[in-house]
């Protein structure tokens, strides 16, 4: 199996936090890249000294790694901010969170990570959140803490809010978008504190990163990732909360969803979401009896080996070619990188080796889900 490809770490190295944070925080380095490299070359040092090579070979002159002492001053703020590195070959690291593609190579922590790694209830759903959905994300939230689930969500405003706030008392994961020291919105400051005493405050980004718009779908993919199934209370037919829904189909999670007025805007994406496949749950029993039902074997059943002898592989492509011929498959728009590469037909090692150099020089992009687009 390709460790990279499915979003998992090499097995332990010698690597120290300090080499794996230059390694993740250096230029157009992102998670996907992260673990292809470690998988290539055996640890992230190793990978650090190998990078203005692989840099140049891209047409990419005099390319330096993230600076030792960038990486160290990161490193000072967790300590200040009370946070804690979680590498991905850390045995803190959440088993579920470590099975997705591009899964995060760090996480920085506040408050215990031992929540991470437990049994995880994703509940989410509209900013904008009616009366009755604020009250159903509270009723579903404390009935999954009860029922010893832990539950997760954004920390953004309306049911997000409301999830966290009921299940406190049952322990609750907020992930950010942003730093973990950075709260946002900021009225939530409280609440985060609360969370951070109760439960686990977590990020992929450095300590000081003011939230972005483009941070909050690689925050999306998370949250599903650590959860079992999300629930989705409230969303608009066009909204984070769906990328998020989406997200967590990608991942294998089992998504739910609490269906709503069909003259309700903010409920048209749960309906859609019910219409599509996603099971109906009106309470947390329902959650749970839906949990108990799903087979616990979900793996596709083995091929049987064909009798018929593979063909030869074919001529080798030249890189720049084989670089221009990924270009012109990409569009802006994302692309299965397993469809790309069975389309092009050539050797899926020759296919990565081009498209991370593609990558390197700022041509394409590899987002999570195991997709690729033009930068």
């Amino acid at each position: 199996m390709d460790s990279a490809r499915f979003g998992m770490p090499a097995p332990a190295s010698p690597d120290d936090d300090l080499s794996v944070l230059r390694l993740i925080r250096s230029r157009r380095v992102g998670p996907a890249t992260y673990h292809r490299l470690i998988a290539e070359h055996g640890s992230a040092r190793a990978a650090l000294e190998a990078l203005p090579a692989i840099a140049a070979e891209a047409g990419i002159d005099a390319y330096r790694p993230c600076p030792e002492g960038v990486a160290a001053a990161e490193l000072a703020a967790g300590r200040r901010a009370g946070a804690r590195l979680i590498r991905c070959d850390s045995a803190d690291y959440p088993p579920a969170l470590r099975d997705i593609d591009g899964a995060p190579p760090i996480l920085w922590v506040r408050g215990d990570p031992s929540w991470l790694s437990r049994q995880v209830i994703a509940v989410i759903g509209a900013r904008n959140a009616s009366s009755l959905g604020l009250r159903m994300a509270r009723g579903m939230s404390a009935g999954l803490g009860e029922a010893g689930f832990t539950v997760v969500a954004g920390l953004a405003r309306g049911v997000d809010t409301a999830a966290h706030v009921a299940a406190l008392g049952t322990g609750t994961i907020a992930v950010m978008a942003g730093g973990v020291d950075v709260v946002y919105p900021p009225e939530n400051a409280s609440l985060a504190a609360q969370i951070a005493e109760a439960g686990a405050i977590v990020s992929e980004q450095p300590l000081g990163t003011e939230p972005q718009a483009r941070h909050f779908p690689t925050r999306n993919r998370i949250v599903s990732g650590l959860s079992a199934a999300v629930v989705v209370i409230e969303a608009a037919q066009r909204s984070g909360t769906l990328i998020t829904a989406k997200n967590a189909l990608d991942q294998g999670r089992e998504v739910m969803a609490v269906p709503g007025h069909p003259m309700d805007a903010r409920a048209s994406g749960c309906n859609a979401l019910i219409r599509d496949g996603a099971t109906l749950v009106r309470s947390a029993a329902d959650v749970v009896d839906a949990l108990g039902a799903v087979a616990p074997d979900r793996l596709p059943r083995p091929m049987r080996p064909s009798v018929v002898p593979p063909p030869a592989p074919p001529p080798p492509t030249p890189p720049l070619q084989l670089e221009g011929q990924i270009l012109s498959r990409l569009t802006p728009s994302p692309t299965e990188e397993n469809d790309l590469i069975r389309d092009l037909g050539v050797p899926a090692s020759s296919a990565s080796a081009a498209i991370l150099s593609l990558e390197l020089q700022g041509r394409v992009t590899r987002l999570a889900g195991g997709r690729v687009a033009l930068s």
